[in-house]
């Protein structure tokens, strides 16, 4: 799978599980979140995709922003909602740490 395809999968969970979120419980702070990570995943696909600069570092980005919210919250309450969110956030970190370590994207 490439990172172009990684960072819009992960656009489209974030930005959905945000968005279903407010539908769910009307949480504001919820589809805030959840589309802001997308839109910076999916800013970061997209700078990928069209070899421009800093895709990966946006996406990288997006992962440490989704990793601070959620793996905290995971620790606390061991939910099942923060557990995956923590796991989308540890596959992004990953992924776009290894390819702006590598300088791949």
């Amino acid at each position: 799978m490439s990172l172009v395809q990684i960072a819009y999968g992960l656009a489209v969970l974030t930005a959905g599980g945000g968005t279903m979120g407010y539908v769910r419980t009307g949480s504001i702070p919820s589809v805030a979140a959840g589309v802001t990570v997308g839109a910076l995943y999916g800013l970061g696909g997209y700078r990928m995709q069209n070899r421009q600069p800093y895709g990966a570092e946006i996406a990288l980005l997006a992962s440490v922003v989704l990793a601070g919210s959620s793996i905290p919250r995971a620790a606390r309450s061991m939910k099942p909602l923060p557990l995956g969110l923590s796991v989308l956030a540890l596959y992004g970190l990953f992924n776009f740490g290894m390819a702006v370590r590598n300088k791949t994207a």
